[in-house]
């Protein structure tokens, strides 16, 4: 019993020993050429080729004000509490005369607290950039610093830094 469960662990290990020591072994280079001349002769660029596209001169610089715009959302829930407001003044057509001027001032009043919570205090710049491998980007950051028209400028995690 002991001598058939040894045969069947050696019949069944060789194979597996035979296949592991030859893909040890197992090479994609011809016999006769050493790996490092197999590299892609292409791969070989200069510091300036890899960060072309990092670098350039700035072509213009815009001021981006932001707009007021509001959903409508404040002057809807502004005209809503306006009326009901206004709807607790009054009987008969005074209360209906309040109702209306309620809502309609609710929703003034809302409108005004919506645009006034949107507004953003600073200015934006949007600086156009033409690359030294020839391409245009465009970048928008909050300040712009020193930067002026005609800098040479680098791009460091999208913004724009002189150089």
């Amino acid at each position: 019993m002991k001598s058939t469960s040894v045969v069947r662990i050696f019949i069944f290990a060789t194979p597996l020993l035979a296949i592991s020591l030859l893909t040890g072994c197992a090479s994609n280079a011809p016999n006769n050429v050493p790996n490092y001349a197999q590299q892609n002769s292409n791969t070989y660029s200069t510091p300036y080729q890899n960060n072309a596209s990092n670098y350039g001169v700035i072509d213009a610089i815009q001021v981006i004000r932001p707009a007021n715009n509001t959903s409508g959302g404040g002057a809807i829930v502004g005209g809503l509490i306006g009326g009901l407001l206004g709807n607790q003044v009054g009987n008969g057509n005074g209360r209906t005369a309040a109702t209306v001027a309620g809502a309609v001032g609710g929703a003034m009043v809302g409108n005004s607290v919506e645009q006034n919570k949107n507004v953003r205090t600073s200015d934006q710049f949007q600086i156009q950039v033409r690359l030294d491998n020839g391409s245009y980007t465009t970048i928008v950051q909050d300040n712009i610093y020193d930067l002026r028209v005609g800098d040479r400028i680098r791009l460091i995690n999208g913004q724009v830094n002189r150089y």
